[in-house]
């Protein structure tokens, strides 16, 4: 006769001294398990935006010359950096074609890559090739594209020129080197190389408005611009704001292309805010005032960021 011995499951009138939790460790370790995830991000802001962006508003209120490099010091001068270089002709100059470069690149970019968006918001054959040549002058680097605009609209070489003097238009058109033509000829070469961002952004956009709206705006009799006004501007309307806020943010403090096509020339037809820094702290060396400027883009770029963000945001409401 064989004895078995059975042993009793512990009984859940007694749970285990680590299944219960109290609430106020329980959140405290929330806490620290969602702050272990994003201190990463947030240093990686504090190292490379956070730091730089103080040191920079330091350097503006400093006497910062290469000298400084080596000696390590920068005499303190308040506000003579800010008083020189916003009492300098040369800034305004360059505040208002920022302005102008910034408010047309922006406007053709955006328009033209709508229009394509819309265009491409449909199938028809070739349709994915024609969208991936689209996107080349996007994948080209900036000072590659400004090298090979300068080739084409060279006064007495360019491609542009030799063409239209073949149709009798004249071919002797100064393009960039004429102070009232440079401006444009560059909000131009900027707008080409804008399109596809606009476009592709834009493009996923449509993609995801459903199609039983344009449905029932057809049932109801909705024309083709009246459905577009009333239901493709008006859902799309989150995407232009980041289409917006990101081509400003890229544009306005544009230098790579700038240099290429013109060198802030001629005659200062082409300075805006971004060749100036350039221009005060690696040509003049004079860094204080280069940092001058860069706080003034910084500043610029957020307040519009802020200003639209909020427009945004009350309007959804």
């Amino acid at each position: 006769m064989t004895t078995s011995t059975v042993t009793a499951p512990p009984s859940d009138a007694a749970p285990r001294k680590d299944a219960v939790l109290d609430p106020a460790r329980a959140r405290l370790r929330r806490r620290l398990i969602r702050w272990g995830f994003v201190a990463p991000a947030v240093l990686f802001m504090l190292l490379f935006f956070g730091y730089p962006l103080v040191r920079n508003v330091v350097m503006s209120f400093q006497h910062y010359t290469p000298k400084t490099f080596f000696t390590g010091e920068a005499p303190f001068n308040g506000a003579d950096n800010w008083s020189s270089v916003l009492q300098d002709a040369l800034f305004g100059k360059a505040l208002w074609h920022t302005l102008v470069f910034t408010a047309g690149s922006l406007l053709g970019q955006f328009c033209i890559g709508l229009a394509l968006a819309v265009f491409f918001n449909r199938r028809f054959p070739l349709n994915g090739v024609l969208r991936s040549l689209i996107l080349l002058p996007w994948l080209v680097p900036m000072v590659v594209s400004g090298i090979v605009w300068r080739r084409i609209l060279d006064q007495d070489t360019g491609v542009l020129n030799t063409f239209l003097d073949t149709l009798g238009l004249g071919g002797h058109t100064p393009w960039l080197t004429s102070p009232g033509m440079a401006l444009l000829s560059v909000i131009l070469v900027n707008i080409w190389i804008g399109i596809p961002f606009n476009m592709v952004i834009l493009y996923g956009g449509l993609q995801e408005i459903p199609k039983e709206l344009y449905e029932a705006a057809s049932l109801d009799g909705a024309s083709a611009w009246r459905a577009f006004r009333s239901v493709t501007l008006p859902m799309l309307k989150p995407v232009i704001t980041v289409v917006l806020v990101l081509g400003f943010m890229s544009t306005v403090k544009i230098l790579d292309l700038i240099l290429a096509l013109t060198d802030g020339g001629p005659a200062d037809a082409t300075q805006t805010l971004g060749t100036l820094t350039y221009q005060n702290s690696f040509v003049e060396l004079d860094f204080g005032a280069g940092a001058v400027v860069g706080n003034v883009l910084i500043l610029i770029s957020a307040v519009f960021a802020v200003f639209y963000l909020r427009a945004n945001r009350t309007e959804g409401k």
